[in-house]
């Protein structure tokens, strides 16, 4: 189980508001959270949703699947595949449960399809 690292989350994300030049409040304000809540998020006390990270990196400027990366909630992968990851996370019309579950079955496809190598293709075994 991938643990998230919330600590290095909240540095990066008050180094990245900072290089905003934004305060905290200015920052809340933008993406539409608590100042109390954003404070938390900075100190690694609270985990925030893959939306409240979509909100942070929009009003950031920034892309949204960064702060997915720095979160644990996406690894560092191929690019298509975080682009997927990032568009599914970021889409407004299903929830976050919906939105996990179809993480699973994205994932289960890939590996179902990394599985599929032609046999030519494998490295061959020395016994």
């Amino acid at each position: 189980m991938a643990s998230l690292n919330v600590g290095n989350l909240g540095e990066y994300l008050r180094e990245q508001r900072r290089q905003a030049q934004l305060s905290l409040r200015q920052l809340a304000e933008q993406a539409g959270v608590s100042n109390p809540y954003l404070s938390q998020i900075e100190r690694g006390l609270r985990k925030p949703s893959a939306d409240i990270l979509q909100q942070l990196a929009k009003a950031l400027r920034i892309s949204a699947e960064t702060l997915y990366v720095q979160a644990g909630i996406l690894d560092e992968r191929d690019p298509d595949e975080v682009e997927t990851r990032a568009v599914i996370l970021a889409d407004p019309s299903i929830n976050e449960r919906q939105k996990q579950v179809l993480l699973q079955i994205y994932e289960s496809f890939r590996k179902e399809s990394a599985l599929d190598v032609p046999t030519d293709e494998m490295p061959s075994k020395t016994n």
